[in-house]
């Protein structure tokens, strides 16, 4: 059940959100457990049994470890890491497994292996994620166990940030969820349906739109794909995932303080940043701190304690650090993504972007200005989102052909004028955090913003949602992109 669609606008959440407002605090963290298992059963009936398995034997795991020290912490901790791993490998990384091994079979002269396909969970990437948290801050002694299982049922299962996020770290929630309504007032009400009805024009009237002209421009075969029309559908869909995907976050994070909870920010106008480094720093932030956190500065720790020399190969060690660290970190976020070369591939480049950005890059860009660094990182951007939207690295190879074939065509004006319309708006709002004042405006905007301020972008929020809803309606057409992650 996307949160675009109209069955969830009109019936789930109206449904959801009346009783909850209706209900006493010592009730509410029930209804909204029995409501996120009903949003997760509606999209995977088949998995939702393991899911409320795996919560239920992850919340003693950790608990028991929490509770014991040496041998007997070590092997419940990596039980609970079996565990979740395990089951994001089995269902979202089998299949791939299985027809890499197949087609190596099949070129050695063997029988290709026969595998029924798995479906993939939605959302299982985020929640693994979520759960990993849990066990690493407890075993690091940074997080003391949930009390109750309804809690820690709560930080997993959550409905708003089930799908696609934002990453939440169970120290940025706890309290929240422990002393669920006592920070709630009817300014955080219409604070956070602002904050929905804009995620939701960002997806339905802004994603959307250019989503239908990005699927026709990247199904076109050779015989009618010039290449004006390739850099077109790629600049589109670098707008186009940007607004998908934070759209959803913004419409994740507005329920959320519907209800009286305060997720983390995950994007910050990543599109005026002035390199790869700075990039990953706005774009899907709680992501990048994840792993920061748990992936490369422990490894870059790791790998420090084995490099007694202050030089390698004429580089200095710290550098030799980060290069290592931030090739398997970024190698692993490709492949976090989704269980393909392309995803694979895509994590490989931006690290590569991020190792020369510390090699060479950062002072060139410095000596070039704010503007132009901006504008080379975007394209460096926009030809990653390339590969990323790929389905195979045959079709890469071939868009990429004809962007720089410079191939005319008859096709190049055929878009019509509401997605050259869509594709300027995107284009201001993604840059207009350019401006240091915008951003610091935006921010208190979400934050604290006054009594006038809400009033009137209420009445604006109110006809977003109702144009919003009119297109859903109209249209059907509203993909989840984050469907696959």
């Amino acid at each position: 059940m996307a949160f675009s669609s109209s069955i969830f606008l009109v019936y789930f959440l109206p449904a959801f959100l009346i009783p909850l407002f209706l209900l006493d605090r010592k009730f509410r963290n029930y209804w909204i457990l029995i409501a996120s298992i009903f949003f997760y059963m509606w999209g995977a009936p088949k998995f939702v049994f393991v899911l409320l398995c795996s919560v239920l034997i992850d919340f003693y795991l950790v608990r028991w470890m929490s509770e014991r020290e040496g041998e007997a912490r070590r092997l419940l901790f990596w039980l609970s890491l079996l565990l979740n791993l395990g089951l994001l490998l089995y269902f979202k990384y089998m299949n791939f497994f299985v027809e890499q091994f197949s087609a190596l079979t099949g070129q050695s002269g063997g029988s290709p292996s026969h595998w029924l396909k798995i479906a993939l969970p939605v959302g299982i990437s985020f929640i693994t994620f979520q759960k990993l948290s849990y066990t690493l801050d407890v075993y690091k002694k940074q997080f003391s166990p949930f009390e109750k299982l309804e809690y820690f049922a709560m930080y997993i299962l959550m409905f708003p940030q089930l799908l696609s996020g934002p990453i939440v770290r169970p120290k940025q929630i706890a309290a929240q969820i422990e002393g669920i309504g006592h920070n709630e007032s009817i300014d955080d009400r219409l604070a956070g349906f602002i904050r929905f009805a804009i995620g939701l024009a960002k997806k339905v009237l802004i994603a959307d739109v250019l989503g239908e002209q990005v699927n026709a421009i990247f199904a076109m075969d050779s015989a009618h794909l010039s290449s004006g029309l390739a850099w077109i559908g790629a600049i589109a869909y670098t707008f186009q995932i940007y607004f998908d995907f934070s759209g959803y976050t913004d419409m994740a994070i507005g329920i959320a303080r519907m209800m009286g909870f305060r997720l983390p920010e995950n994007f910050n106008s990543p599109y005026v940043s002035g390199s790869i480094t700075e990039f990953w720093k706005r774009w899907h932030m709680t992501l990048g701190s994840w792993f920061r956190d748990y992936v490369f500065l422990p490894l870059a720790y790791a790998v420090s304690r084995k490099m007694p020399k202050e030089k390698y190969l004429g580089i200095r060690a710290d550098k030799v650090i980060y290069l290592m660290a931030t090739s398997v970190t970024f190698l692993l976020c490709g492949f976090w993504h989704g269980a393909a070369w392309t995803f694979i591939l895509w994590g490989v480049y931006q690290g590569i972007f991020l190792i020369l950005d510390r090699l060479v890059l950062l002072k060139y860009f410095k000596k070039a200005g704010r503007t132009a660094s901006v504008l080379i990182t975007f394209f460096i951007t926009v030809f990653g989102w390339v590969l990323f939207r790929s389905e195979s690295l045959a079709s890469f190879r071939f868009y990429l052909h004809r962007m720089f074939a410079f191939r005319s065509g008859d096709n190049d004006l055929w878009l019509n004028p509401k997605f050259w319309t869509v594709l300027v708006i995107a284009v201001i709002f993604s840059f207009i955090g350019y401006s240091k004042k915008v951003e610091a405006w935006q921010d208190r905007l979400f934050d604290k913003p006054g009594n006038a301020i809400i009033i009137g972008f209420t009445l604006i929020a109110m006809l977003l949602f109702v144009l919003s809803l009119a297109s859903i309606t109209s249209s059907g057409f509203s993909p989840f992109i984050y469907f696959r992650f």
